[in-house]
């Protein structure tokens, strides 16, 4: 059977944002524009040359029912959490946390020459993993394979499969695809991707051609854009004339009602008025 290319279905403008302490930062997901793309909550892109834009960072502060997915592209985060976490994630790293029943956690960007650069994504957890035990995952760039095909095009694998190879993340609920894909100028790139996935892409440098807009007709995309791609099972680019990077993220629905509130998410409201009763009781964190 043929594949069938997905199609651009929508293309979002990021909006600016201010997070944490006074983070500034943009948002393509959870916004007026996009509130979520199931299972796909949250997404935000930090970049700055200027310490003033994210050294306030984010102090400790609680997340409960989703997993959040930390990936520098350049730059140094300091990280704790309430389960006896803390390090340093930087250059290549990837912070893959489930917060299940409940975390506090904070990140503190530290000042470095150059850009800091880096994204955070949010995925939902199903009602069955909301109440399950924290787990973190931390990833470093070594530990992170990439794939370099005969045309020079470039994928680090961060989860999910490319050529055989396996990312590094596993046992997630929503069974992702998460790659950080380089295409040279001109060259192309194909990704299997399951018809039943929500499939995205974030395009940081460059432009490419992700096909078309719900027609015949093709369309450069440029930086910075995400993509939400309609039905099919193959995501297909073709580089424009400076080459195109991205991150490519897929993964199952969950298909259920979503209930939130700042850093928590669950299925119903009533849950969310627990999670904050718990909050000012001080019984949120269990050992």
């Amino acid at each position: 059977m043929t594949p069938q290319v997905r199609k651009v279905a929508r293309i979002i403008e990021p909006r600016p944002v201010l997070e944490g302490a006074g983070v500034r930062l943009i948002r393509s997901i959870a916004t007026a524009e996009l509130d979520h793309v199931d299972p796909f909550l949250l997404f935000d892109h930090f970049g700055s040359s200027n310490p003033d834009d994210y050294m306030k960072g984010f102090p400790m502060h609680p997340h409960r029912g989703i997993e959040t997915v930390t990936y520098m592209i350049s730059g140094r985060v300091n990280h704790k959490d309430s389960i006896g976490n803390s390090g340093s994630i930087t250059d290549g790293d990837v912070q893959w946390m489930t917060t299940g029943r409940g975390i506090l956690h904070e990140e503190m960007p530290q000042q470095i020459e150059g850009e800091m650069k880096g994204f955070q994504l949010w995925v939902n957890l199903p009602a069955r993993l909301k109440k399950t035990a924290p787990r973190y995952q931390n990833i470093t760039s070594d530990q992170i394979p990439e794939v370099q095909q005969d045309d020079g095009v470039i994928i680090r694998v961060i989860a999910g499969q490319v050529d055989g190879v396996n990312g590094p993340v596993k046992e997630i609920a929503a069974d992702p695809i998460y790659l950080d894909v380089s295409v040279p100028a001109h060259a192309s790139y194909a990704q299997p991707v399951a018809d039943d996935n929500a499939a995205i892409a974030y395009v940081f440098e460059g432009e490419g051609d992700f096909g078309a807009n719900g027609s015949t007709q093709k369309s450069l995309v440029g930086q910075p854009r995400l993509i939400v791609f309609g039905d099919g099972d193959l995501v297909s680019v073709r580089a424009g004339d400076q080459g195109v990077r991205f991150v490519l993220m897929a993964g199952k629905p969950i298909n259920e009602p979503i209930a939130r509130y700042g850093p928590f998410v669950m299925n119903t409201q009533a849950e969310i008025e627990q999670t904050l009763q718990e909050i000012q009781n001080g019984t949120f964190i269990r050992n």
